[in-house]
């Protein structure tokens, strides 16, 4: 842990306290819609980045599925009608994306030492640390209510939302993100997750009783089909076979 703080601290800051807060303020000023849109840019800066610094250029068929994904991400959001936008919002929102692809960045490392369940134990820690901290100040503001919640099915206690975000959509998602990020690479990984918005309509339509229309069903295809795409056009790497032991006569 000491040889990695300043990954860790980085990760938390990052990946979990900026990406929450930015898309907080951003959803404030702007359409929900045009904020996802902007923060799930995060893979077309994943792909930048590892272009930039490490030389990892992209294929056309990576950047054609980019594309594909990009459009269907447009579809699915629905913004073709025509939404607000907002100078601040878009500011906050692009530090979402940053904050997003620190996270598939910093996630994919796997040269620290720093097994998955810290990693995202600690990220977390610090986040809430962080994100307190901006609710304290005032720059986030929250509020404490133990009211019923409504869903489709019905009404339960102010604690089942609570336990569900912080065990499965806070905890077991962060860990089984590093792990999947650790075998996939950030690039990819980066691409698989725009599979959240899909998710989102599907528990949309199971809490909330929100059916996505024709349009976004086709989006949620061409997203899928995009990732597909940039599956394709990751360079092959060869097999590491470990050698036989050399046979030695008695």
């Amino acid at each position: 842990m000491r040889r990695n703080a300043g990954m860790i601290l980085a990760y938390g800051l990052l990946a979990v306290t900026a990406t929450q807060l930015f898309y907080f303020q951003a959803v404030a000023v702007m359409d929900v819609g045009i904020a996802l849109l902007i923060e799930y840019t995060a893979p077309v800066a994943v792909v930048l980045w590892l272009w930039i610094r490490r030389g990892e250029r992209p294929s056309a068929r990576s950047i054609l599925g980019a594309v594909i994904a990009f459009v269907g991400l447009v579809l699915m959001l629905d913004i073709v009608t025509g939404a607000r936008l907002d100078l601040g919002g878009i500011l906050w929102a692009l530090g979402a994306m940053v904050g997003a692809a620190a996270y598939f960045l910093l996630s994919a490392r796997s040269d620290t030492g720093v097994p998955p369940i810290a990693l995202a134990g600690l990220g977390l820690l610090i986040g809430a640390v962080g994100l307190t901290f901006a609710g304290l100040i005032g720059v986030l503001p929250m509020a404490w209510t133990t009211d019923d919640i409504a869903y489709r099915f019905g009404t339960v206690p102010w604690f089942v939302p609570v336990l569900a975000i912080g065990l499965v959509a806070a905890a077991l998602a962060y860990v089984l993100g590093i792990v999947s990020t650790r075998m996939l690479g950030s690039r990819l990984a980066s691409f698989v997750a725009l599979a959240e918005v899909v998710a989102a309509m599907l528990f949309g339509w199971l809490l909330l009783g929100q059916l996505p229309d024709v349009l976004q069903a086709i989006g949620a295809a061409l997203v899928l089909g995009g990732v597909v795409m940039v599956k394709l056009g990751e360079p092959q790497t060869p097999e590491l076979v470990e050698p036989l032991p050399e046979q030695v006569d008695e």
